[in-house]
C-alpha cells in the first residue's frame, strides 16, 4: 500500500458501540480484573510480569484452568501493566497499586476506553511477531543471549510481513470490490503479501512460501482474536497432519475454509484505521466531510467508489436544509480546472438525493454555462414543468464535460466505452460538431473516444477532431 493516495473510506461503528466491544474482549477483560486482583502483596518480576509463583492464584482469579491458564494470566498481567491498568510503584521491591488509567474503563468517555484498548492491541502485535517460546529457549546461548541468527528471526522484518497483512486485510475488508463483512480465506491473503502481481503460474518455491507464510499467519492471527481485532477460523488441523496417519473423519478437499478463515471485527477495523492514520496513510472513514463545506465534499468523494460517496453524501445532506444545501452544492460544483467535471457529476449525484425543495436552486442555475445542463436534467428527472429546451451547444457542452467526469472517475472502463459507443451511434455528425466545444477537456475527451471505439473508422474520425480542438486552442 502508497501512504500517498487515499484508502478506500470505512465505515466505522459509533464510538460508544465500539467501546463497548473492547470492554468485552477477553484479554482486556482479563487484564482489567487482575488490576483490581493486584494488592499490597502481589509481586512483579525485573521485567513487570507476574512473579511466577503468583500465576495460580491470578489464573484462579480469571477462572482460567488448563495447561494454558497460567500463560494466558501471564498475558493479560503484561497488557494490565503497559496499557497503564496496573502500574510498578517500586521496582526493586516489586509491588504494583493501580494505575489511573483503570478508571477510565468504567469511568471514561468511550475514545478513553479505546485508547486504553489500542495499548492493548500494540502489545498483543509486538508478541505476534515473536517467534514461538519454544524455538526462543533452543535458541539461548550462554549467558542469556538470544541468538537471532540461530532462530532466522528478523524482528522488524516480522512486524512489517504482520503489519502488511493486516494493511491488505483492511483494504480488502473497505474495497467496494472485497467481501466487506466477509471472512477471507488465509491462503488468499498469505499469496497477497508473496506472490507477484504479475507472475502467471505460481513456482513450488512460490507455493511453498505461500504454505509457510500461512501457517505463520494461523499462530499470529489466534493471539490476535482475544483482543478483539478478527474473527478466526484457524487451519484445520487435519491438514498439519503427518502423511501416514489416517484422518480420524472424511476430509472434503475443496473446502477452503479448512485453510483457515478470518475478518477484521468492527473494533478491528476501528484499530486497524487508527495505526494507519499513525502510520501516515490516508484513510478516511464515511463521515469525515458530513461537517465540512460543499467544496469538501465534492472533492473529497471524487476518488471514492459509488456506494461510499453516496453513505457520504447522505451524511453531508443529512446536517442541512434540502434547498440550502443544493444552493451549496451547486456554487462548488462551479469551475474549469481538471477536477471540475468530476465534482459536477458527484454534484448531480448529489442533488439525485434531495427532493423537491431543491427546485428553486435548480431553477437559479437554467442559463449557467457550466450548470444549466445538469440543472435541466434533474428538473425533468424530478418531473418539473416548463424546463427550457437546451441548446445544441449546452447538449454538447454537457456531453463532454459528462465524459471527462467518467474518464477521471473510471479510466478506460467498459462502462464508459459502452457510453462511446452509444454517442458515436446516436449523434450522426457528432465529431465534426464536437471539436468546436469551448469546453477545457474538449481535446482530451475526444482523444479518449479515439482510443476507446472499436471502429476504426470512427476513432480517427474522434482523432482528427481531437487534432482540430487542440489546434483551435493552439496546442
Amino acid at each position: 500500500m502508497s501512504d500517498s493516495s487515499p484508502l478506500p473510506p470505512v465505515r466505522l461503528h459509533p464510538e460508544a458501540e465500539l467501546a463497548r466491544d473492547a470492554l468485552s474482549t477477553p484479554l482486556l477483560s482479563r487484564a482489567a480484573r487482575l488490576a483490581r486482583w493486584a494488592g499490597p502483596d502481589t509481586r512483579v518480576d525485573a521485567g513487570g510480569g507476574l512473579a511466577e509463583d503468583q500465576l495460580p492464584a491470578a489464573a484462579e482469579a480469571l477462572g482460567l484452568t488448563g495447561d494454558d491458564a497460567a500463560a494466558s494470566a501471564s498475558e493479560a498481567w503484561r497488557v494490565a501493566v503497559d496499557t497503564g491498568l496496573v502500574e510498578i510503584t517500586d521496582e526493586e521491591t516489586g509491588t504494583v497499586t493501580a494505575g489511573e488509567d483503570l478508571a477510565l474503563l468504567t469511568g471514561g468517555a468511550p475514545q478513553d476506553v479505546l485508547g486504553v484498548w489500542l495499548g492493548a492491541l500494540e502489545t498483543v502485535l509486538a508478541d505476534a511477531s515473536v517467534p514461538d517460546l519454544d524455538d526462543l529457549v533452543d535458541a539461548m546461548e550462554e549467558g542469556g543471549e538470544i541468538d537471532l541468527s540461530a532462530l532466522d528471526w528478523d524482528p522488524e522484518a516480522e512486524a512489517e510481513f504482520l503489519d502488511g497483512v493486516l494493511g491488505n486485510l483492511y483494504l480488502l475488508t473497505v474495497s467496494d470490490d472485497g467481501p466487506g463483512d466477509g471472512p477471507v480465506p488465509l491462503p488468499a491473503l498469505a499469496a497477497s503479501m508473496i506472490v507477484p502481481s504479475d507472475m502467471g503460474e505460481p513456482t513450488n518455491d512460490v507455493l511453498e512460501q505461500v504454505s509457510d507464510a500461512m501457517m505463520r499467519l494461523d499462530d499470529q492471527f489466534r493471539l490476535l482474536e482475544p483482543v478483539g481485532l478478527v474473527e478466526f477460523q484457524p487451519v484445520d488441523e487435519a491438514l498439519m497432519a503427518d502423511a501416514d496417519e489416517e484422518p480420524s473423519a472424511p476430509v472434503d478437499d475443496t473446502d477452503v475454509s479448512r485453510y483457515g478463515m478470518v475478518r477484521l471485527t468492527p473494533l478491528g477495523l476501528y484499530g486497524l484505521r487508527a495505526r494507519l492514520l499513525d502510520a501516515g496513510f490516508a484513510a478516511p472513514a464515511v463521515g469525515d466531510l458530513a461537517d465540512k463545506g460543499a467544496d469538501a465534499l465534492l472533492d473529497g468523494t471524487a476518488s471514492y467508489a459509488p456506494n461510499a460517496a453516496r453513505a457520504e453524501t447522505e451524511q453531508w445532506l443529512a446536517r442541512r436544509e434540502p434547498l440550502a444545501a443544493a444552493r451549496e452544492l451547486l456554487a462548488a460544483a462551479r469551475g474549469a480546472d481538471a477536477g471540475a467535471p468530476l465534482r459536477r457529476l458527484r454534484c448531480q449525484q448529489a442533488l439525485s438525493l434531495v427532493g423537491q425543495e431543491a427546485e428553486p436552486a435548480l431553477r437559479e442555475v437554467l442559463d449557467d454555462a457550466e450548470l444549466g445542463g445538469l440543472a435541466r436534467v434533474w428538473l425533468t428527472e424530478h418531473g418539473a414543468t416548463d424546463v427550457p429546451v437546451p441548446s445544441e451547444a449546452m447538449v454538447f457542452w454537457l456531453t463532454i464535460d459528462t465524459v471527462a467526469a467518467q474518464l477521471a472517475a473510471e479510466g478506460n472502463s467498459d462502462e464508459l466505452q459502452a457510453l462511446v459507443e452509444g454517442l458515436a451511434r446516436q449523434h450522426a455528425g457528432f465529431f465534426a460538431a464536437a471539436w468546436r466545444v469551448d469546453h477545457p477537456a474538449t481535446a482530451e475527451v475526444l482523444e479518449a473516444m479515439g482510443r476507446l471505439h472499436p471502429d476504426k473508422k470512427v476513432a480517427k474520425e474522434a482523432r482528427k477532431a481531437a487534432f482540430k480542438a487542440r489546434s483551435q486552442k493552439g496546442d
